[in-house]
């Protein structure tokens, strides 16, 4: 996605090495009309699929999840990093290790909202390690649903992401991929 591209050159900045902050304008001050744009862009590569719902995981993946739930006319579930009192019913959890914060969160899920009439597609800005990735995967899997793919905004290509994802058997559709971040520049991965 060539916008996309062009605002984290302009943007984002490296922060050590393998770290990319793009906060001024993804997942701590939001852009809305990238946002809108990203969410098209989803909807474009995943409309055959007959989504039923968008499931993502608290916190920087609700806001754009919102907008490719949008974008598809469909509902945003996210899981919860933490069990509040107003959740009720059956919940569907699992753990999963937070790369940037090096925690292991159990995520949460309420079964109301995922069940064997879903196809749900996955949305969330980063893939590097693909834990948050593959927990919420498990999340559809524990509820009953079906998997019908999952759209990543940045992945990091020299992480093993993809290829856990990958060996999953989830199809993944990332906007950009980045190849490497060192010495405060972003390369980004060539498309074939």
């Amino acid at each position: 996605m060539k916008l996309l591209k062009e605002r984290i050159l302009k943007d984002g900045r490296a922060a050590g090495e393998g770290i990319l902050k793009v906060d001024t304008f993804l997942n701590h001050q939001i852009d809305p009309e990238l946002m809108e744009k990203i969410g098209e862009e989803f909807y474009e590569k995943f409309k055959d699929k007959k989504i039923t719902k968008i499931l993502t995981i608290e916190a920087s993946g609700i806001a754009i999840a919102v907008f490719v739930a949008k974008a598809f006319g469909v509902p945003l579930v996210f899981a919860k990093k933490t069990l509040s009192k107003n959740m009720d019913g059956e919940i569907l959890s699992t753990s999963v290790m937070s790369y940037t914060k090096g925690l292991v969160y159990i995520i949460n899920v309420a079964k109301k909202f995922i069940n064997k009439d879903d196809n749900i597609l996955l949305i969330d800005d980063f893939l590097a390690n693909g834990s948050a990735l593959l927990g919420l995967a498990e999340i559809v899997q524990l509820g009953g649903a079906d998997l019908a793919g999952a759209g990543i905004v940045i992945e990091k290509s020299y992480q093993p992401g993809r290829k856990r994802a990958e060996a999953a058997g989830i199809d993944v559709c990332s906007l950009v991929e980045i190849e490497e971040i060192k010495e405060g520049k972003v390369v980004f991965k060539e498309e074939n």
